[in-house]
C-alpha cells in the first residue's frame, strides 16, 4: 500500500477518530478506504444513470418532433387516462 497525506477538517478528524474508537473500524486507514469504496460506488451509479438518461433522450428524439400542449389540456388528458385505468 502507498502512504498518502490528506488534509481534513477538525470535524472530519473527530468523526474518523470516533469511528475507530467506537470499534466500528480498526484504523483510520480502514475508515478512509471504506469512504473511498462508497465514493467509487456512487461514481459508478452516476455513470449508469447518465447512460440511462442519454438513452432516454435519444429514444425521445427518435420518436420525432414533439407537440405543444397547454397545462389545461395536459391535465385533462392525464385525468382521462387515469379514469380509463
Amino acid at each position: 500500500m502507498k502512504t498518502l497525506s490528506v488534509s481534513l477538517s477538525p470535524q472530519q478528524v473527530a468523526r474518523l477518530h470516533d469511528a475507530v474508537e467506537s470499534g466500528s473500524y480498526a484504523s483510520n486507514s480502514e475508515v478512509v478506504r471504506d469512504a473511498l469504496r462508497l465514493w467509487e460506488q456512487r461514481q459508478e451509479l452516476r455513470k449508469i444513470e447518465m447512460t440511462r438518461l442519454k438513452q432516454a433522450y435519444e429514444d425521445g428524439m427518435a420518436r420525432g418532433e414533439g407537440r405543444t400542449v397547454d397545462a389545461d389540456t395536459l391535465l385533462a388528458d392525464l385525468k382521462a387516462e387515469a379514469k380509463s385505468r
